[in-house]
């Protein structure tokens, strides 16, 4: 039999079959993924073959079919392991929040830059507009407009009052979307205001307006009433990049990639180097300070956003 895994609680997995039907199901012996060392060898979206075994509803996954991409994440507790978040994404949104909590910059361009690295396209929403002041209002504009003319769609939305969800909604019909962000930033609010019939479990009331708790425990794959599904992910503070090269970060920001070939060495780090054009651009006012700031910070593998995080 074949599914997708659309929930893992670490032992156990769910699997749902092409007709909606639900297998508890364990592992068959130990798999590995080839040339990355990861504490979670199955994750959601994942497609597995599986056979009944048991009690009904019961299953054992003997294989997992070749990914088209994945995400990973530094372990929280294993250092120099990786974590798979999800696999067979279309598209990352990156939820975030210009104030209560506020979103770094830094936790955006990690998040976008392993969003590259993966071969997974990433896009911006930015929840919680209908508390945001004159000052976080603006702050937002600006943002949506930078991470826009790199490529990256951005939205300002309102969980509470609904307020642009319906756009949402068309990017999202009839694709596997992943939901990313800080705890607090009201990824459950939001997807739940997207299809109600999730009925996702939330934070108190007035977490809306503060960091809010971890609400979601797993990552969990939700199907959507009107097409498509939901990857809710775990609230996280941090984010580790695993398995860069110095040379690979440069190449994962757009606006560099695009220069690189102007720069007068090929392996050009874009920090002291003569005749640089990253440098050059910057100086013009053509590479935004922010982003090559975080760049600097993650070719030093600084925390920019355990700096950056209220």
């Amino acid at each position: 039999m074949k599914g997708v895994v659309i929930k893992s609680t670490g032992s156990w997995y769910i699997v749902m079959t092409n007709d909606n039907k639900l297998y508890n199901c364990r592992l068959k012996g130990q798999f590995r993924i080839h040339g990355i060392r990861t504490t979670n060898p199955v994750a959601v979206g994942d497609r597995v073959e599986f056979i009944k075994e048991g009690e009904e509803g019961n299953g054992m996954i003997k294989a997992i079919e070749p990914r088209f991409n994945y995400i990973v994440r530094r372990s929280i507790n294993l250092s120099k392991s990786a974590h798979i978040i999800a696999a067979n994404i279309d598209r990352l949104y990156i939820v975030a929040s210009i104030m209560l909590p506020r979103t770094s910059t830094g936790f955006i361009d990690r998040l976008l830059v392993t969003a590259e690295a993966y071969h997974i396209p990433a896009a911006l929403i930015f929840n919680k507009i209908d508390i945001y002041t004159k000052e976080a209002n603006e702050r937002c504009d600006q943002l949506m407009e930078l991470y826009s003319s790199l490529g990256y769609p951005s939205y300002a939305v309102s969980a509470l009052e609904g307020t642009n969800v319906e756009a949402l909604r068309l990017v999202l019909r009839d694709k596997v979307n992943l939901f990313s962000g800080h705890s607090g930033v009201g990824k459950s609010a939001l997807i739940n205001t997207l299809d109600p019939n999730l009925a996702i479990k939330t934070g108190e009331i007035s977490s809306y307006h503060n960091k809010g708790m971890h609400t979601t425990t797993f990552a969990e794959m939700h199907p959507l009433s009107f097409g498509g599904f939901m990857i809710d992910t775990p609230g996280i503070k941090e984010f580790g990049l695993v398995h860069f090269e110095s040379q690979e970060i440069s190449e994962r920001f757009p606006e560099f990639r695009a220069l690189l070939p102007d720069c007068k060495y090929k392996n050009c780090t874009h920090v002291h180097e003569p005749s640089c054009a990253v440098k050059q651009a910057l100086d013009l006012g053509f590479v935004n300070p922010e982003r090559y700031h975080n760049y600097l910070g993650l070719l030093n593998d600084e925390s920019l956003d355990a700096v950056d995080y209220v």
